[in-house]
């Protein structure tokens, strides 16, 4: 009870007012409240515990029931016993280990703790759409649920929230990511990938150290390591075709030792990015193969370890052009950035959902020029509040809620 009654303190989402303009005005002022609030106070995955304490209490304060789901993340549903088609709309919650950078007003207040994906962003409009979408909740076609989903960083927190019941009754779920490397008023949301598949991989090389001096009576594991580094480039230049986007990455050597010291051992390890995902098997076989068979060659012994993480985003094409149409509303007939390859190769477990159920997520540019750039997982990243009321339009219009004539204008 007390971190709830903490978190009561935070809560702004208090909109009055008429379901016209003035409502919608007082709904995105609170959302751009609520988003620097929740960026003011990072929590990692699966310790997202204040953070679902603030959402859980503005949900309250809306008057939307709600259920945990599993752990820290919160399911809602509106206009429950509503005829038409459930959707339901995602946003996830967690922060990532980063010390912030930045100098604003609503930096973070936990060292080494930062909203530095913009998932603050992305819970606030998910609340803003709650909000508007619970003044209009007789109007609605269909129920729609809210997921608050907590772990998306790599902690498989979409997974966990299926395992609870999550999807149950959603005929098809949307989601969406900022992304500073598109322009403001810009997106893509394509048929098919959208967001690769990711995995890592370990490998051990174990040799045998000895004097610098006398190399010869070594096996030496920091040249093997540097041999399997290059081999393995060949994979993506020259065993995966051009075609199927992929990539494999050496990230990290260690063989530490003194100057005049070759060590019994050196570590590497990397990062795999996939967009068809029935190349993941093929590719995590040919590390295999590569790393020993260059192990051997240098009279070494390795033993490889490879953790998949998340699939590929694979967009259904109906709810996709669904999407599609809903952000041309917004953003005029000119919104596709076509300067960006799809799939890009940063990954999402939204790519879970898309897997059990029909659905489609965007990327929508954040870039407006005025410091919004910073790539995400940077320290000098800041959400762009600009898009709050342009995805909380997006929502709920794929929702099937009423908008006011001029909601339409750019808010700041």
């Amino acid at each position: 009870m007390d971190i709830y009654a903490e978190a009561m303190e935070d809560i702004v989402f208090k909109p009055t007012g008429t379901d016209g303009i003035q409502h919608w005005n007082e709904v995105i002022g609170a959302s751009v409240a609520f988003r620097r609030n929740l960026h003011r106070q990072p929590e990692l995955p699966w310790q997202e515990e204040n953070t679902a304490a603030s959402i859980r209490a503005s949900l309250d304060n809306l008057g939307i029931s709600w259920r945990e789901c599993a752990g820290t993340g919160t399911v809602a549903t509106l206009a429950p016993k509503a005829v038409g088609r459930h959707i339901g709309l995602r946003a996830d919650i967690d922060a990532l280990p980063i010390r912030e950078a930045n100098k604003h007003d609503w930096v973070s207040t936990r060292d080494g703790c930062m909203h530095a994906c913009g998932h603050d962003g992305h819970s606030a409009a998910l609340m803003s759409t709650a909000a508007w979408l619970k003044a209009h909740e007789d109007k609605l076609p269909g129920p729609v649920t809210l997921l608050f989903q907590p772990a998306e960083e790599g902690g498989h927190g979409a997974k966990k929230m299926i395992e609870d019941g999550a999807l149950k009754g959603i005929d098809a779920i949307f989601g969406w990511h900022n992304w500073p490397a598109i322009p403001f008023g810009k997106a893509v949301c394509p048929d098919g990938a959208v967001m690769a598949g990711n995995g890592t991989f370990r490998i051990t090389l174990q040799g045998s150290g000895g004097h610098a001096s006398q190399p010869e009576n070594t096996r030496d594991p920091v040249l093997a390591a540097s041999a399997v580094t290059m081999a393995l480039q060949q994979i993506i230049a020259r065993r995966v075709t051009p075609q199927n986007a992929a990539v494999v990455s050496v990230t990290s050597i260690e063989a530490p030792s003194g100057e005049t010291v070759i060590p019994d051992t050196a570590r590497l390890a990397g990062s795999i990015r996939i967009a068809d995902p029935t190349d993941r098997a093929r590719i995590d076989g040919m590390i295999e193969e590569i790393a020993k068979a260059q192990a051997k060659a240098y009279g070494v012994e390795a033993t490889v370890e490879i953790f998949p993480r998340y699939d590929a985003t694979i967009n259904h094409a109906s709810e996709a052009g669904q999407m599609r149409a809903a952000i041309a509303e917004d953003l005029g007939n000119d919104w596709h950035f076509n300067d960006l390859p799809v799939p890009i190769m940063a990954s999402e477990d939204f790519s879970y959902y898309l897997k059990e159920i029909p659905g489609a997520f965007a990327l929508i540019g954040a870039d407006d020029g005025n410091g919004h750039h910073e790539p995400c997982h940077s320290p000098r990243y800041d959400f762009n509040d600009r898009l709050l009321p342009i995805v909380t339009r997006i929502y709920a219009r794929l929702a099937g809620a009423p908008l006011p004539e001029q909601s339409t204008a750019q808010q700041d």
